[in-house]
């Protein structure tokens, strides 16, 4: 389907942006004209998943709907045990309800928002694996995403009795959308194994990730994406799933399994939280949608159409010397910020910035993923400005055209031609104490 969208004047957006206290988060979508804040639950689905919802079972208990997308899961995934949840955070608040404890250490490869936040909100402590390559976007390297194994066992030898897990991330969004190497994963596992601790894979871009394995990683160009995703899951203890990001869907996620003892742990607080265990906040559409989404998108062409549009927008911005996160990650392009606004200092949020002027330009949304998202350290309260600040371009799938991304480029191309010009950031006026950036409150610098 498609909507009549209607387009703004600067002087308009400039009041709206205001109005919102300069956070994209708080605009209503209809002051938006190309909306990248997210490629979560944004995508259009297929003629497949749409006639696949029209079956869908509302029962409470029991629905075909449910098992339809079970027996989907454990199919791709070869995990046993499925918890359905209404989208990804949920099911990390129901898993982490049950294995995170005050105290505990989780190491991992740059956690994003919400994981972070579900382990700190337990009073526990995120730790960032990631190889150090990710940090220069110019650098270009095949597998930004992976885990530094010498860093990750450096962190089990000194809190072996603290870690209940090792979170990896695939692909590595906080990274820039940056793919996790099969290699890698086995790195993990076997240090994983010699420290006795479970391996979780936050995988909401299972299949991005496994496309990049394919085309990247020696000896996988003639494997299936659904034979590199059985590899990738033979390596993990389980799962946490957005549904709405590889599978498609406009709501839903999950949690998978071989662990009998995880599972029986998470029911007692899906049913609280989320529902009966035979929907867990799903309708039984959404779960008929999901079934049928994992299984297309986990086929090559289906990810290299959308992989191509996110590198034909690379492409352009190559054109026109705007630097980014490199090379282009999956779902997104990761503008860097820090190079884009040299004249705006890290205490007044380049990235954040940088949101602004994009979408006052041309009414386009994007997202921070920088030092706004960082949040506050737990211990000392102070800003976390050690890892990179950057404006995300998240593209929806299957929705904009080429020519969309063409004026994606071209608005970039302006405000960075200008970049000398703008010279004040933004300071914070209100924040929440936990994942801050979806309703922090900012004014302008001065």
């Amino acid at each position: 389907m498609v909507e009549p969208i209607r387009t703004s004047t600067r002087e308009e957006r400039e009041e709206w942006i205001r109005q919102a206290h300069y956070n994209l988060f708080q605009l209503p979508a209809e002051q938006v004209y190309i909306d990248l804040l997210t490629d979560s639950g944004t995508g259009a689905m297929t003629d497949r998943q749409w006639s696949a919802m029209m079956m869908g079972d509302e029962s409470y208990a029991g629905a075909r709907s449910f098992f339809r997308m079970r027996d989907s899961i454990r199919r791709i995934t070869g995990f046993e045990y499925v918890i359905p949840t209404h989208q990804g955070r949920a099911a990390e608040n129901v898993l982490f309800s049950a294995l995170v404890k005050a105290g505990d250490v989780v190491p991992g490869n740059s956690h994003f928002d919400t994981t972070k936040g579900h382990i700190e909100s337990r009073k526990a402590f995120a730790v960032d694996c990631t190889i150090d390559e990710a940090k220069n976007t110019q650098l270009e390297h095949p597998f930004k995403g992976n885990v530094d194994v010498a860093k990750l066992e450096k962190v089990l030898a000194e809190n072996a009795d603290k870690v209940p897990f090792v979170i990896v991330t695939i692909t590595n969004n906080t990274a820039g959308g940056q793919p996790v190497s099969l290699q890698n994963l086995r790195d993990v596992r076997a240090v994983c194994d010699k420290y006795g601790k479970p391996l979780i894979l936050d995988s909401a871009r299972f299949a991005e990730n496994a496309y990049f394995i394919k085309t990247r990683e020696e000896g996988q160009a003639d494997r299936t994406i659904k034979e590199i995703v059985r590899d990738i899951f033979a390596l993990a203890d389980g799962m946490t799933m957005s549904a709405k990001k590889d599978a498609i869907v406009n709501m839903g996620g999950f949690i998978a399994t071989r662990r009998p003892e995880w599972y029986e742990a998470a029911k007692a607080y899906c049913i609280p939280f989320e529902g009966y265990l035979t929907y867990g906040g799903m309708n039984g559409r959404d779960m008929e949608a999901l079934a049928v989404g994992l299984d297309e998108n986990t086929e090559f062409d289906s990810l290299h159409t959308r992989i191509h549009q996110v590198q034909f927008l690379a492409s352009l911005l190559d054109e026109y010397g705007v630097p980014y996160q490199r090379p282009a990650g999956g779902h997104a392009i990761f503008v860097d910020a820090s190079k884009v606004l040299p004249n705006i200092p890290k205490e007044e949020f380049p990235a954040q910035t940088l949101t602004v002027e994009l979408y006052k330009e041309a009414g386009i949304r994007s997202c921070e993923i920088g030092y706004i998202l960082a949040d506050r350290d737990p211990v000392t309260r102070e800003n976390r400005f050690g890892g990179l600040d950057l404006c995300r371009l998240a593209i929806p799938r299957r929705t904009y055209t080429d020519n969309h991304m063409r004026v994606i480029a071209a608005a970039l191309k302006n405000v960075y031609d200008r970049r000398g010009e703008i010279t004040r950031g933004y300071r914070i006026t209100e924040e929440a104490e936990l994942m801050r950036h979806f309703t922090v409150k900012l004014a302008p610098a001065e």
